[in-house]
């Protein structure tokens, strides 16, 4: 049973972890020249789960400007919104699929101690 808290807890901290990803991938959007991070989920060693965190070097669109007679180009982030906000429904998802394993452990837990008390 512990075994289970313990990777259903690395879990939660893994998805908060790739929310966190994804909410500063929708804050920076609009800056130029972003580039976005993905959180990649991979089993560890020990049965938990291990996150990583990656720099998506793709490039964005450039969009010229004009400094002082001189016509220059600037790039956008490579942020898509439709993109990040699938990545953060599958970490909500995943988050309350965890939360949910450690109710019905604390509810196993609770009954179990009502037998034996």
């Amino acid at each position: 049973m512990i075994d289970g808290t313990y990777a259903a807890s690395l879990a939660l901290k893994a998805f908060s972890k790739s929310l966190a990803v994804t909410a500063n991938n929708v804050a920076n959007m609009n800056t130029d020249e972003y580039k976005k991070s993905r959180a990649i989920l991979q089993e560890s060693k020990n049965g938990g789960v291990e996150i990583s965190v990656q720099k998506i070097d793709t490039p964005g669109s450039s969009i010229p400007y004009e400094e002082a007679s001189d016509v220059q180009e600037t790039g956008t982030s490579n942020v898509d919104l439709a993109e990040e906000m699938v990545h953060m429904m599958l970490s909500q998802r995943g988050h309350e699929a965890n939360v949910k394993c450690l109710q019905a452990q604390d509810e196993m837990i609770g009954t179990i101690l009502d037998i034996v008390g």
